[in-house]
């Protein structure tokens, strides 16, 4: 069993299951306000459906799940990490929790890559960009790719009785036999960090880099500048919200499983900034857009 002094703290520590629940409690508010609202837009004001829209809907549904799943974290937090559910609905709540916060992941890396072969390539690419089909399937492959890597949190039980503080935790203490060898776990970290995080990170840095490398190169005009402020947010937000929490799930398990240590209440407070990042998208993605302000009128 995986569990330290460092991670029973976690649990002793009142202000930070506060402050953790604090933050979701607001970007639960902002998440499914701000999400619902642009999804009502995207689906029955916005025609017609490009792929662009379509990786726009599929993010704004994963973030309305992501922001579905909260309460849950919430009540888990505010009655001092105890899991009352039982172990399906805990393995239930943490697969959805997971798997909408890397599909926004993996979809902001699809809208990144349609917006450099619309502005870097735009002839080369001009057919494909238009084949909704493709963006529709495209998606689907991103919800069976994340399914397929998490599937491990589907297969075993994820709570964990603490019997000293009388509580039942939900994938808070990290079992070494969750999953049957050292392989496995090298094969759910690599699918966890590299290919849901790490490759999608280095794609959509590419891709916006080279947007606004290309637009800055262009006339100076006030559209283009707005363009190049939106690629650079774009960026900014991408990498302060997923890096953290991504390099230390794999710096935290590296350490649990090979030297007994932890960085859990540091992982614990990195995925805030994660969470974080489903109640901007809105603000970036869509009511920064010229077209999307339109029609708000």
């Amino acid at each position: 069993m995986l569990q330290n002094n460092a991670t029973r703290a976690l649990f002793l520590d009142v202000h930070t299951s506060i402050a953790i629940s604090a933050i979701y409690m607001v970007v639960t508010a902002i998440n499914l306000i701000g999400n619902g609202f642009s999804m009502w837009l995207l689906v029955f004001r916005t025609h017609p459906k490009t792929p662009s829209i379509i990786f726009m809907i599929n993010l704004t549904l994963t973030d309305i799940f992501l922001g579905a799943a909260l309460p849950f974290q919430i009540a888990y937090q505010l009655q001092g990490y105890h899991w009352n559910l039982g172990p399906k609905m805990c393995s239930i709540m943490t697969l959805v929790f997971y798997t909408n916060m890397y599909c926004s992941i993996l979809t902001m890396m699809a809208i990144g890559i349609d917006r450099y072969l619309g502005i870097v390539k735009p002839m080369r690419f001009k057919e494909t960009r238009v084949r909704k089909p493709m963006a529709v399937m495209s998606c689907l492959i991103m919800w069976a790719v994340v399914l397929i890597v998490l599937s491990p949190l589907m297969t075993t039980d994820l709570t964990f009785d603490v019997q000293e503080l009388g509580i039942t935790t939900c994938f808070d203490v990290l079992k070494k036999d969750m999953l049957p060898n050292l392989y496995a776990w090298a094969f759910f970290l690599f699918g966890m960090v590299f290919v849901l995080f790490l490759f999608p990170f280095c794609v959509t840095t590419f891709c916006y880099v080279s947007v606004i490398r290309k637009l800055a190169r262009n006339s100076k005009t006030a559209q283009k500048a707005r363009a190049i402020r939106l690629a650079f947010i774009v960026l900014l937000v991408f990498t302060f919200c997923f890096a953290p929490s991504n390099i230390l799930l794999l710096i935290h398990t590296v350490l649990r499983l090979f030297y007994g240590k932890s960085l859990y209440m540091a992982y614990k407070l990195s995925l805030c900034f994660s969470c974080l990042n489903s109640c901007l998208d809105p603000f970036i993605y869509y009511f920064a857009s010229k077209d999307f302000r339109q029609k708000l009128r």
